[in-house]
């Protein structure tokens, strides 16, 4: 019986953390449908660099993708991705997405180049495998190293994307796949102190265990002695 409340529990948390990964993903599927229901492109609303105008883009540009393709390629990983954040780190999950969206935003408006226009979830996707990975090893937790071994094994290949030579025939936004990677990293170090924290062993008990029943002895006979002048 209390197995199977268990069970019920993590099914509702699983569920719960799908949530808002879910809505965001379905935003971008909306974005998409609009542009071919009304045949244009809001590619104008993406991320110029350097540019007043390119500055809404912060905000818009993850939700923008050129086709199908680019768009499926995204969906999965910010799926599987955002649903662990919000799985470990619950509380603090919106912030971290939040200031992982406007952050790296920010950051490839200022070094981006003039003229160029950005698109693409991307850049959230390289950022949230970034702080995973980084928590994990940073962490010392068996259950977020693990979840680190797994987003380098599924999305190890990743790292190619910094690099456009490899690309020559695509236009590839290696700057925004670059400042959601860096992104990922300063906030994992930054909230290092939220969510899973690292694993004991028995022996860091027994030790701490030992340093409370010193405190305790230290206490009591501390107590008898300052009771002893009082007398």
């Amino acid at each position: 019986m209390h197995q199977t409340e268990e069970s019920a529990k993590e099914k509702h948390l699983i569920i719960r953390s799908l949530f808002w990964p879910a809505v965001f993903v379905a935003a971008m599927w909306l974005v998409l449908g609009l542009e071919v229901l009304l045949d244009t492109s809001f590619s104008r609303y993406g991320m110029a660099p350097k540019s007043l105008r390119g500055l809404i883009g912060i905000i818009t540009y993850p939700f923008l993708h050129k086709d199908l393709s680019h768009i499926s390629a995204n969906s999965a990983p910010l799926l599987f991705l955002g649903t662990a954040l919000f799985y470990y780190y619950r509380e603090a999950s919106k912030t971290i997405f939040i200031q992982l969206l406007l952050i790296s935003g920010f950051w490839l408006w200022v070094i981006g180049a003039e003229g160029s226009i950005h698109i693409g979830a991307s850049g959230l996707v390289y950022g949230l495998a970034a702080f995973h990975i980084t928590a994990g090893i940073m962490k010392r937790n068996k259950n977020l190293m693990a979840f680190a071994l797994l987003v380098l094994f599924l999305y190890g290949s990743l790292v190619w994307g910094l690099f456009p030579d490899f690309f020559p025939h695509r236009n590839i936004s290696w700057e925004g796949h670059l400042m959601g990677m860096l992104a990922g990293i300063v906030l994992a170090i930054y909230h290092r102190n939220k969510g899973p924290q690292r694993d004991r062993y028995q022996w860091e008990w027994d030790e701490l265990e030992e340093e409370d029943d010193e405190d305790e002895g230290e206490g009591r006979a501390y107590y008898q002695s300052n009771s002893t002048l009082l007398i």
